[in-house]
Formats: structure tokens, C-alpha cells, sequence
């Protein structure tokens, strides 16, 4: 169990209570812990994929990228809120950089589907990066450029690079579900394809790496 800071305290206080999740960091805390915003199929793997990083403090799963508010899973699944499933990784910059994450965040996507991820398609599903600031959109985009051109693979990278708006923490029994329901998850994951696709694309499961 991670060590939670008083402002990762909050977020998931905030969540218990149903409270829109806002990122926006204090200037006194932005020179350690920082934020950023990725949709990558699934929230459950995206979230368990990115807390085994050294570094990263916490992720909440949740809702982004939409026009209805305060959406509930039901309604996001339905797809016809234009949200994603999202996640929201607190990270420790003096431990990892936004750069390395956004370079991470790439070998665990298909950034090459337009309608989904492995088995789940429609446009809850569908991967981005989003942006709160100048410079994460440049880090982003210099992350693209360069995945773009040493990609082990020949189709076309679509994943989109977005401003991002407001984020809605989703469902208490959807946090931390991998640690919840360890064998669902499990069992999910594999059949899913998701690890089978990603060592095709890219020749090997990045988030292997912390396990």
C-alpha cells in the first residue's frame, strides 16, 4: 500500500463524496507532485499499469473528454456521452519526469485502433493524451514525434493529443479494481487480449517491467 500525501488524501476523499475531481495543482506543490491525464482503453489496466512506476503516487480512474455532467459508469458505457476512460496519474517529479510517463504511456496502448482498445471498442475506449498546460502539450507532442518515428510497427499512430477539461472520478468499486478483484481483473486482462496485442505491437509488455 502506497504512502498517501495529504493532497492525494483529498482526491480520494473527494471521491467517496462524489466530488468533481480537479487537477489543478498549488504552485507550492507543482515542484514535487504533478498531474497527467491519459485515456488508454480500459481504466483498470491503465490504472494498474502506471501505479507499479516507481514514482507515481496514485491514479484515479474516471471520466474526461465529455458533455454530460457528472456521468455515471452506465452512462459513459452506453457511449453516447462522449467521454473516455480516463485516469489521473499523481506523480512524484523529483522521481519520474512527465516525459518518461508520456514515453511509458505509449508501449502499453494500440495507439494504432481509432474505435477502441483490444476488445473494447466504441468511444468510451478510445486512447489520448490530454494536456493542462503549454508545456505538457509540448512533452506530449515531442513524445508523439518521437514514437512516431522508431514505432516497430508500420500503421499509423492515432491516438490524439487534447486539452483537457474536467475529469469525474469514477465509481469507488471501479478504483484500485485490479487489487480488489485480483482474479476478475486477471482474468479480464487476458482474455482481452491486451497484453498478447501490446507485445505484438511493440515487442514486449512495458508494464511487465515493474512486476
Amino acid at each position: 500500500m502506497k504512502h498517501l500525501s495529504s493532497i492525494t488524501l483529498f482526491h480520494k476523499l473527494a471521491l467517496t463524496a462524489g466530488i468533481s475531481l480537479s487537477v489543478t495543482m498549488t504552485p507550492s506543490v507543482q515542484a514535487e507532485q504533478q498531474s497527467m491525464i491519459v485515456a488508454g482503453g480500459c481504466f483498470w489496466c491503465v490504472e494498474s499499469d502506471f501505479e507499479m512506476v516507481p514514482g507515481v503516487i496514485d491514479v484515479i480512474s474516471g471520466y474526461t473528454g465529455g458533455h454530460t455532467l457528472n456521468p455515471s459508469y452506465k452512462q459513459v458505457s452506453v457511449g453516447k456521452t462522449g467521454h473516455f476512460e480516463a485516469v489521473t496519474i499523481l506523480f512524484d517529479d523529483q522521481q519520474v519526469s512527465l516525459n518518461a510517463l508520456a514515453e511509458y504511456f505509449w508501449k502499453t496502448i494500440d495507439p494504432t485502433d481509432p474505435d477502441g482498445q483490444f476488445c473494447d471498442k466504441g468511444t468510451p475506449y478510445r486512447t489520448a493524451m490530454f494536456y493542462q498546460n503549454a508545456e505538457q502539450k509540448a512533452v506530449f507532442e515531442a513524445s508523439l514525434a518521437k514514437v512516431k518515428s522508431t514505432k516497430p510497427f508500420s500503421a499509423d499512430i492515432v491516438t490524439p493529443i487534447l486539452p483537457a477539461n474536467e475529469f469525474y472520478p469514477a465509481e469507488e468499486y471501479h478504483q484500485s479494481y485490479y487489487t480488489k478483484n485480483p482474479i476478475r481483473y486477471a482474468f479480464y486482462r487476458s482474455s482481452c487480449g491486451r497484453d498478447r496485442r501490446i507485445e505484438n505491437l511493440w515487442g514486449e509488455v512495458a508494464s511487465k517491467t515493474y512486476h
